[in-house]
């Protein structure tokens, strides 16, 4: 299933601040302010009367001076005293807050967000398939996060991971990143020439064959969700009737889809002419697997999982939909579907759980209810309890009546003879 262009929103416009009121006005009105304050100590103060008033006036304005310097300099002290202990009263720094959909991630587990399941294929996007098949092959964990196909990446595609805090999209950049981080490099073991090799084949996976693929989803959307029993309803997370949802995914997921494949321009080709690119790269990849199990030998690499996750697509298809390239891989290249089949058992073990079931996360083991242990536990405190001092007196009762039934049968016994 193609991915989706994000739309951009428009940038928001700066709030303009209020205009100031006049300026002249407010320079007539200051100096009226500045003079009623210098005119006011001189109307407060009480006029001297003679010399000694005067000179008391002058001792009270030098006191007054002392004590105002004798209070600035406690007021600097203390000041002093506040700038060296603020180190010790600093603040924790605020918690980093992160821009990504999981923010109670736990650290480096890889979240990833793809499709929803179907009971055919673990996913209907071959890049969603490929990310996943290769995060079980080199064994990392990861938990798929059930967002209903409501998130995309900040690039608007599908699929895209987040690692403590941190979003990475693009399933080739998804790889690339997390193989250089973890170490886990499938391709370690390859020549250059085997590299080289790899890279030509994987272009052509996912730049033609894929899209040939793509053609054929386009031209027949009913048949998408017949050939893989799509359930929208629990695909989305809507109330809505199916009958609608694949009404209205007909008509949008076939004129989006006739729009990308004319834009990457094999939409412009007729159908017969793009069934023989098909059968041409499927030709091409059969001939280069030849007998082996794996494309380089006996351990997959990432041309493997690429293959693994575009060739499913058409080996899964349910035989009740009619597909002429799924069709000629079937009767033509019947090492292809060894191939599939060996990846199928190698990565997805727990396939049939996944279609059966639609869980995001089978991978992942399940805790035991509660309930169940907490009834376990009350039986056996119970069974205990019973082996007690309660149940050593049970115990004591019961022979005690084993006893007088004892005694009861030797006095009837006794009886019978005396007869």
């Amino acid at each position: 299933m193609a991915t989706e262009v994000a739309q951009i929103p428009a940038e928001e416009t700066p709030a303009v601040a209020a205009p100031t009121e006049n300026p002249a006005s407010e320079q007539t009105e200051k100096p009226a302010a500045s003079e009623t304050a210098a005119a006011a100590p001189a109307a407060a103060a009480p006029p001297a009367e003679n010399e000694n008033a005067q000179g008391n006036k002058e001792d009270g304005k030098a006191s007054k001076e002392n004590a105002d310097g004798a209070v600035d300099g406690e007021a600097k002290k203390d000041g002093e005293a506040t700038a060296v202990a603020a180190p010790a009263k600093s603040e924790a720094p605020p918690a980093q807050k992160f821009n990504v959909h999981k923010t109670n991630f736990e650290k480096d587990i890889i979240y990833l967000y793809q499709f929803s399941r179907t009971p055919l294929l673990p996913s209907l996007s071959p890049y969603c398939l490929k990310v996943e098949t290769w995060l079980r092959l080199v064994g990392l964990k990861y938990e798929n996060v059930d967002h209903k196909m409501r998130f995309r990446s900040k690039k608007g595609q599908l699929p895209f991971i987040e690692l403590n805090g941190e979003e990475i999209a693009d399933s080739a950049i998804i790889i690339k990143e997390l193989s250089s981080k973890y170490e886990k490099n499938l391709d370690s073991g390859l020549t250059a020439e085997q590299r080289n090799v790899s890279y030509a084949t994987i272009a052509m996976l996912e730049n033609h064959l894929i899209w040939i693929i793509f053609y054929w989803r386009a031209k027949y959307p009913d048949n998408v969700l017949k050939g893989y029993k799509v359930n929208l309803q629990h695909a989305l997370g809507l109330r809505l009737p199916n009958s609608i949802l694949n009404f209205f995914f007909k008509i949008t997921f076939g004129r989006k889809g006739t729009k990308k494949l004319k834009a990457h321009g094999i939409g412009v080709h007729s159908a017969e002419e793009i069934e023989e690119f098909g059968k041409n790269d499927l030709k091409v990849l059969s001939e280069m697997l030849d007998c082996k199990p794996f494309f380089f030998g006996d351990e997959p690499t990432t041309l493997d999982v690429v293959a693994f996750a575009v060739l499913s697509q058409l080996h899964y298809l349910s035989k009740d939909i009619a597909y002429p390239l799924r069709d000629y891989m079937t009767e033509k290249c019947p090492n292809l579907i060894g191939h599939v089949s060996r990846m199928k058992d190698k990565c997805f073990p727990d396939w049939d759980e996944i279609c059966t079931k639609l869980d995001l996360n089978a991978h992942i083991p399940k805790p035991e209810p509660e309930t169940k242990e907490g009834k376990e536990g009350g039986e056996q405190e119970k069974s205990n309890e019973q082996e007690g001092p309660e149940g050593d007196k049970i115990e004591k009762e019961l022979e005690k009546d084993k006893s007088n039934e004892k005694e009861s049968t030797e006095e009837n016994k006794e009886k019978e003879e005396t007869k």
